[in-house]
């Protein structure tokens, strides 16, 4: 199975500039190595060949950081200024519509790279799945997705409110074959602005959606995020 690789990079991280952040949000380092780097350079150690990452018109200092930057593996910027994530994915799907399967998560999102190494071997491993979507029993989100799975990890349901005793939320890591990623412009074009819609509409659809448990994975929205995911890379060593 080709595995594409992509990062969405297109929010302005309005949250950590209004608590004083200047650098674009890709750019805040944690402990020491900008948050998309790190990213980058995590995909290319479990096997990528290439890296797109889709960027809006306002990011040039994001543009030139990953225009000069050597990550080991190229690194391919879309710009398009979107509303929403699921409107960044799709993007990135309509402007390549020869993928077969691709892992895609958002620049903000913080794990550690063993966990997403048995993630991906998972979805490598999956014949079934049209979807693999990473989760996790750390809420640390402000609002997270509830995730309603079998005891072998097929995905019934999302929630955004947890009213069945749910034990996983989303972890904004997600695995997507070729029927997944047909789902992307129907959802968009039924009215869904968000990830979570789309993930329902997979559901909707009939698709098999199969979830993987990470361990701790720390969303950074804000500048205490930051020291929570340092804190979290640092006891991971870095990693």
């Amino acid at each position: 199975m080709n595995i594409e690789f992509a990062i969405i990079a297109a929010g302005e991280g309005a949250r950590l500039k209004e608590e004083g952040i200047s650098l674009p949000k890709p750019m805040v380092p944690l402990c020491g190595t900008p948050m998309i780097e790190r990213l980058i350079r995590i995909f290319a150690n479990q096997g990528a060949t290439q890296v797109h990452v889709l960027i809006n018109s306002k990011s040039q200092e994001l543009a030139d950081f990953l225009h000069t930057t050597a990550f080991g593996v190229p690194v391919y910027t879309t710009i398009e200024d979107t509303p929403s994530s699921l409107h960044s994915l799709y993007a990135l799907t309509r402007f390549n519509p020869a993928w077969e399967s691709c892992v895609l998560t958002t620049t903000d999102t913080i794990f550690s790279e063993s966990d997403f190494e048995m993630y991906l071997q998972g979805f490598k491993d999956s014949k079934s799945c049209d979807a693999y979507m990473g989760v996790t029993d750390f809420v640390d989100d402000e609002s997270p997705l509830f995730v309603k799975v079998s005891d072998t990890m097929e995905v019934s349901g999302f929630y955004d409110r947890n009213e069945g005793a749910l034990s996983y939320v989303s972890a904004g890591i997600y695995g997507l074959k070729r029927k997944a990623m047909d789902c992307v412009e129907k959802s968009v074009a039924q009215g869904d602005s968000r990830m979570r819609n789309y993930q329902r509409s997979l559901i909707d659809n009939g698709l098999n959606v199969e979830a993987h448990l990470f361990g701790k994975v720390v969303d950074v929205d804000h500048i205490a995020d930051i020291t929570t995911a340092e804190a979290f890379l640092m006891l991971n060593n870095g990693k």
